[in-house]
This record gives structure tokens, sequence and C-alpha cells, in this order.
């Protein structure tokens, strides 16, 4: 059924400079499709990933309104929160019988979870969870606590508690931390997912090339809050829910603002004029799966039919800034590895740069291994430590400052932002990346 669904609804578009407009799933199709991809999730990533991180049980327990970061990118859809408290066991019971995935909850969770507990009250609830543990004696019970991720550190203080004096001294003093588990499970993407996930990225790339075009924005008279609000209800139209509100900012020649303008001269209420370079970033989540985008576009003086040779130029540098920094994506690299050997690679072109990419996924902002900030280019304790696995995701983000000759030699920021997945061989684009400015003529 998943795979029917795909090819129907979510054949994968390849688009170079994002011109065409893919459609979304209706919205009683999405949940079918994204419990299939869960559900393969499930059978076949988080048994290996147990035995990768070499834990035998895992407890995730979530409470209503606040819920742990990883609980619902564990449960089926249609679901918003937890439900009173909802406790989820898994099991590692070796190869051949695979891993037990248990619910000890008021409510059902579907076939996907076999429940394990017939109801009462709260703490009849802690005693069977208890009891469930017990039975299976587990070397280590891995919870969700985390010094370094918050995704890992999904469980309360108070739940803790309440789960210390249920185990009793005994099997407390085997709870171990799950993060390694908890980032392996949220970084990894399956095949499935990667199908599923080009159509959400040219679903925001194709938003991008009508919002800075023509059919968008009148010279003189559009402001950049009202192309920041068309991109906004363009997702919110479709029932794409946004990460962040969409972000549009101008530079142009002869400005006065000096290096603060870099940091985003992008004023609500400032009106787009001819000549301006645009810029935009913009986020949303599609069926589980978060994109982030950031492209440039250039408004059209009176009396000229393409862009200043300067300003396409710097856009190649852009992409050269590209390749060499993900020429050096390895398996087994840190995230600070790869960012200083790109920034050696860069250094020696003499391109004027900045890395601040990050993984992408689950979460906008998602774990793994962060390979620079937009504030400190130089090695990131902790997330930056984290060792580059093969099919994780990414994006590919950062920036060149390039003089424009045509502006009298005034520098420029080409800020570029493409979804990437890295297969283990190579980093590759999901619908494409921006390889000419989008022109508002």
């Amino acid at each position: 059924m998943f795979r029917i669904l795909l090819v129907a609804l979510l054949t994968a578009v390849h688009l170079p400079n994002a011109q065409a407009q893919p459609s979304v799933a209706p919205f009683a199709q999405r949940p079918a499709i994204e419990n299939s991809l869960l559900a393969e999730r499930l059978d076949e990533l988080l048994p290996k990933l147990m035995r990768e991180q070499n834990i035998d049980l895992w407890v995730v327990i979530a409470r209503e309104y606040n819920d742990d970061p990883a609980f619902l990118s564990l449960v089926p859809k249609p679901r918003f929160t937890a439900r009173r408290t909802t406790m989820l066991l898994f099991h590692d019971r070796g190869v051949e019988k695979g891993v037990e995935r248990l619910t000890i909850s008021r409510y059902p969770l579907g076939e996907l979870y076999e429940p394990a507990w017939q109801g009462g009250d709260l703490d009849a609830q802690w005693r069977r969870l208890a009891e469930l543990i017990e039975a299976r004696n587990p070397n280590s019970i891995a919870i969700n606590v985390s010094d370094t991720w918050p995704v890992a550190d999904g469980l309360s203080h108070g739940l803790y508690q309440k789960l210390e004096t249920a185990l009793g001294s005994d099997l407390s003093a085997r709870l171990v931390s799950s993060e390694n588990l908890v980032v392996r499970w949220l970084e990894t993407r399956t095949p499935a997912e990667i199908e599923v996930w080009q159509r959400a990225v040219a679903i925001a790339r194709s938003t991008i090339a009508e919002a800075f075009s023509e059919r968008v924005i009148t010279p003189g008279v559009t402001t950049l809050g009202e192309v920041a609000w068309f991109i906004r209800e363009r997702f919110e139209a479709a029932g794409l829910a946004p990460w962040f509100h969409p972000d549009v900012n101008r530079q142009w020649q002869g400005a006065d603002y000096g290096k603060a303008a870099f940091l985003g001269a992008g004023y609500a209420q400032t009106i787009i004029r001819r000549g301006d370079l645009l810029h935009t970033d913009v986020g949303l989540c599609y069926l589980g799966l978060c994109t982030d985008t950031q492209e440039m576009g250039y408004v059209l003086k009176l009396g000229e039919t393409a862009p200043p040779a300067g300003l396409v130029q710097a856009m190649a540098t852009g992409n050269l800034w590209q390749d060499l920094l993900t020429s050096q994506f390895q398996t087994g690299r840190s995230g600070n590895e790869i960012l200083a050997a790109a920034q050696e690679l860069l250094h020696d072109r003499n391109i004027d740069h900045a890395i601040y990419t990050h993984p992408l996924g689950v979460f906008g902002h998602g774990p793994g291994p962060t390979i620079g900030m937009w504030d400190n280019q130089g090695p990131t304790p902790g997330r930056g430590d984290w060792l580059l696995f093969p099919m994780t995701g990414y994006a590919i983000e950062g920036r060149v400052t390039v003089a424009i000759p045509e502006w009298n030699n005034e520098p420029v920021q080409m800020k570029l932002e493409q979804s990437a997945i890295y297969d283990g061989d190579e980093v590759r684009y999901l619908s494409g990346r921006q390889t000419q400015l989008h022109v508002v003529r």
C-alpha cells in the first residue's frame, strides 16, 4: 500500500531551479504514509541501532503536554501529544526474536505496540512497568536523559523520581542514558523516507521560486514582509507546518549599513526596490520530515535583462563553497574535523566564507554532527564531536562574501542553504540546488 501511495502521490521531482509546483498528499492519506514509514523504522532500523549502541532495554515515558521530544517519532499518527502518562518499552530479545514493543498506557497505540497493561490508577501503571522490566532482567535500562542533546533529555525530573521509586534500588542502579541511541534514531533516514523528503524539499524550493518572481513582487510596492507572508500562507493553505516564520531580507548597492546588514537588513515594512539582492530563509515540515532552505534573488533594474555579472559569479563562488564543504564528508569524521578540512580548502582558494551546517530531519535543527556555527567558526564541543554516519540528513548552510565590480567592489553575501542526504559515499541534494539567481523582471 505504501509503495502505491508513493507512486501516486509522492514521486520524486528533480527541480534544477525549482520552477515546477509539486503537489502534496491529501490530509486523509498522510497518516497511512507516515505510519508505513514508522513501521519500517521500528521493524528494521531500531533493532540495528539498539545493538549498535549495546542497549537491550529502552524505556520512553511521556506525559500529556510535557512530551519527550523523541516520543512523537515513535508512535503512529494521527497523534499530537502523549495521553495522560504514556509508557513505551523496547526489549531486544536477540536477532531471531527481534525487538519487543510494549505500551503500558491507558490508551492503545494500534498494531505497532502490544498493550501490556489493562488499566487502573497511576500507581498500578508504574508497578506494571516495574514488573515488566524485572521479568526481562536487562543488563541496563536506557532512559532519555542527556547533558548534550536536548532531544535526548525528555524524561522530566518528576517522572525520573517516579521511575526510581517504582524500580527500587537494584533495577535503578542499571539506569543509563539513551542519548546515543536517541540521536542515531532521530538522525538516520530510510530509503523510503528519502523519497518523501524529496517532495518536501521540492515544495519549499518551488514556493521560493514563485515568491522571488514578478508574480509576487512589484518593485517599489511590495514589502519584504509581504513576500514572507506569501510563503507562509502557501504552506498553511497546503497544510504544511512551518518550523519558523520565513525570513526575507535585502542587500543593495550603495547602502550605508556596513557589516551589520549582512546579519539581515530585512524589516517587514521595507519596500523592495529595483537592483535589490534578495535572500530568504524558509523551513517547513511535511510527513514528519523538515526542510531548511536559503536562496537568493535579484530584482532587475530598468534596462537590465539579466543580473550583473558580478552577482552571477558570486553565486558560482557559493556553489564552489558548497562543493568544497561536501567533499569533506567522510563516514567516521566528526563535525569539527569536517569543518577544519573544509576551511583549509576554502582558505587555499581565498574564499571569504562562513560555515554553519547542521543536521536535519525530524527536527529542523536536528541531532548529529554540528559543522560550524554562524557565531563560532571554531570547534563546537560535544555536538561537533559527533561522528558522521551514512543515511543522515543535513542543511548545507553558510555564506560567501564577494566583492561586486558593478557595485564599485562593494561586498555582498551569498547566503545559501540546501537540504541534502549523506548516503555513505557522497552528499546528494534532495531536490537539486540553486545555481542561478531567481530573477524578478
